[in-house]
């Protein structure tokens, strides 16, 4: 399954849900992560607010592939898809692993094909330097086999990337 989570308006709804089985937008209708970790223990990989992220761990867990397209910030995801990467703490377990000689957190349902991030928006060199390390950070931690980081101008290649 192909989940694709984006910042972007309703304009690209159509094209971003015909390149993916399922889809979503960081549009910041949601409420931040509490820090409960009730979708790690008391009701695993699910929010306890019922909003529209409620199953955003279920969805984001089972997808073989996972596509960001994401705004720079400073050599990072904006704020609106952050929010959402931090509402799905549960796609893994309070318990630990070993993976790349390291310590992780054991995943809810296993591993994953590819992440790719597609950012768009003016990047430094040193910005493009700290988002490829940190999609690859983030890659180990929660078992995905390969990562793709794509660098877009500007919206106009989008479709292409997808």
């Amino acid at each position: 399954m192909k989940v694709i989570l984006h910042d972007l308006g309703p304009e690209y709804e159509a094209l971003i849900d015909s390149k993916c089985d399922r889809s979503l937008a960081a549009d910041g209708k949601y409420a931040p992560c509490q820090g409960c970790f009730g979708c790690w223990t008391k009701h695993p990989a699910e929010c306890f607010m019922k909003d529209k992220l409620h199953e955003a761990c279920r969805i984001l867990g089972q997808a073989d592939q996972r596509v960001i397209v994401t705004k720079n910030l400073y050599g990072g995801y904006s704020a609106a898809v952050k929010n959402v990467l931090d509402r799905s703490i549960g796609t893994s377990t309070p318990f630990s692993t070993y993976r790349g000689r390291q310590m992780h957190h054991t995943l809810r349902y296993g591993r994953h094909d590819l992440v790719k991030v597609i950012v768009y928006g003016e990047v430094t060199e040193q910005e493009k330097e700290t988002f490829r390390y940190l999609v690859e950070r983030n890659a180990i931690n929660e078992g995905i086999n390969r990562t793709e980081v794509v660098f877009l101008p500007d919206l106009s290649g989008l479709e292409a990337e997808l």
